[in-house]
């Protein structure tokens, strides 16, 4: 299948095997450290990139849960068998440790000319082997790092690949971090070939994963591509969001029920843990540590209300990646239904509560791609976008422009997000903002007015700035 997207990425890496070949950095080798959710697309990307490079490589791919003598055996076959120039120098090779078997890689790659070592799903080796951090640590200073080798450390658990270059550890200090994200707006739109405003309703259902971005024909509309989906149980749509929730939660666990708590509309911490306990709340030991754990895998996102006055008690949660949202909020329980050929009635429920669901999952979405706009020149200091609420969520500001987060010193410009088919951001919903303007603390009688829109903004209203679709969509549009 054609390789599309992640041009940045692509670039990124690049660029750290030319600073290799031309020798610019402190040690002729370079590490990077690659995580991102799980499908994300870091293994392809990887493949894609070593297969373009023009240089000799190798990849190897852990598998979770196996003997580390039958891993290491496996880790200097994947050697043996690559084109790297010294592989017939470790045929045959039994490593007793992994400072052996790292060892072998070194006498693999050449002196002379760059190379690529990956090594994939590396918390898992961390997780069979206690001494494979010190080994890595070792073997890179002692003989890959005087080699022109870009070594490439890649992993889906993003607390684990964190904590490997975080103070005190082994290989602290010794890698760039890169972060592979979900397919931005602007390369769903290419992909599926779709106007902006249903490219951002692609993005989220699909999240941007890939694997699902891909099954959306070119011109295929929402409602058809569902349909399709919904009438395959073996559809990507379908089936990735249980692979990615097993990869990481068992079914039964109590981070499971929180994620599925969030996912069908729970955002405080009071909520969460009356609906993920069950008969009883979960208690606060248990749901904290909990919480925060799904923070450090991202598969979480925390949000606070953006204003001068500091208010770090009024936290909201949130599925961090748009498509496990989707796929919480309807697809989960319509697995069944599709299973047994009724995938019309599990679309009937989407139709009857997306206007609602999109109107709260796409407001990350436009704050996200505002930050990539701002500042600009009429906001010249703008540097963070959030929104604002209080306990009672009356009022809930969409949006707030201010000099910083998460409490500013001054606010810019205070929004609303109209999302509709067909209503644009007229006089009532002008009106209502500016009722509500003066609850956010820090802003005053005239902090600007700004819209965002779905179809547009009626005519006459005095708002500073408005944005639609298209604008969202060039936000992640390379310059």
């Amino acid at each position: 299948m054609e390789f599309r997207g992640r041009a940045a990425d692509l670039d990124a890496l690049r660029q750290q095997l030319s600073e290799i070949a031309a020798g610019r950095s402190a040690t002729r080798g370079r590490a990077v450290i690659m995580t991102g959710r799980r499908r994300v697309g870091k293994s392809r990307l990887v493949q894609e990139f070593c297969d373009r490079s023009e240089v000799p490589y190798v990849v190897f791919q852990a598998t979770r849960g196996r003997n580390p003598v039958a891993e290491r055996s496996d880790f200097t076959a994947a050697i043996a068998q690559s084109p790297l120039p010294g592989a017939e120098l470790v045929s045959g090779l039994q490593a007793g440790d992994w400072n052996q078997a790292l060892r072998s890689l070194a006498m693999a790659v050449p002196d002379d000319r760059p190379s690529i070592a990956v090594i994939d799903e590396v918390p898992w080796l961390v997780e069979q082997d206690q001494e494979f951090e010190g080994a890595l640590q070792t073997v890179w200073d002692r003989h890959l790092s005087s080699k022109p080798v870009l070594l490439m450390l890649v992993g889906s658990d993003m607390s684990v690949m964190e904590a490997l270059q975080s103070y005190g550890r082994p290989f602290f200090g010794r890698a760039a971090k890169m972060t592979v994200q979900p397919l931005h707006l602007a390369d769903v739109q290419a992909m599926t070939d779709l106007d902006a405003a249903e490219a951002v309703d692609a993005l989220l259902i699909t999240g941007g994963f890939p694997e699902i971005v891909q099954a959306w024909r070119p011109g295929m509309g929402r409602l058809d591509f569902l349909r399709e989906s919904a009438a395959n149980p073996l559809s990507p749509l379908l089936v990735a969001g249980e692979l990615t929730l097993l990869g990481e939660f068992p079914e039964a666990s109590y981070a499971r029920a929180v994620l599925e708590a969030v996912g069908s509309g729970e955002r405080t911490f009071s909520t969460i843990a009356a609906r993920a306990g069950g008969a009883s709340a979960l208690p606060s030991g248990t749901l904290s540590p909990l919480l925060n754990m799904l923070q450090a895998k991202r598969v979480l996102a925390t949000d606070l209300p953006l204003s001068n006055k500091p208010d770090t008690k009024n936290k909201r949660y949130r599925i961090a990646d748009p498509y496990l949202r989707f796929w919480l909020a309807f697809l989960q329980r319509a697995i069944p239904l599709i299973e047994r050929g009724r995938g019309d009635v599990a679309l009937e429920r989407i139709e009857r509560s997306w206007p609602t669901w999109r109107g709260r999952a796409v407001e990350p979405v436009i704050r996200e791609s505002l930050m990539r706009l701002l500042p600009d020149d009429i906001w010249p200091e703008t540097e963070a976008v959030g929104g604002w609420w209080n306990r009672q969520n009356r009022p809930e500001i969409d949006l707030v422009g201010a000099d910083r987060e998460p409490v500013a010193r001054k606010i810019h410009f205070i929004g609303s997000v109209k999302w509709l088919e067909s209503h644009p951001f007229g006089r009532r919903e002008y009106d209502a903002l500016v009722r509500d303007v003066l609850a956010v603390p820090g802003s005053e009688p005239d902090t600007a007015l700004v819209a965002v829109s779905r179809c547009g903004v009626a005519d006459g209203l005095p708002l500073a700035a408005h944005w639609g679709p298209e604008d969202l969509v060039r936000a992640w549009q390379r310059r």
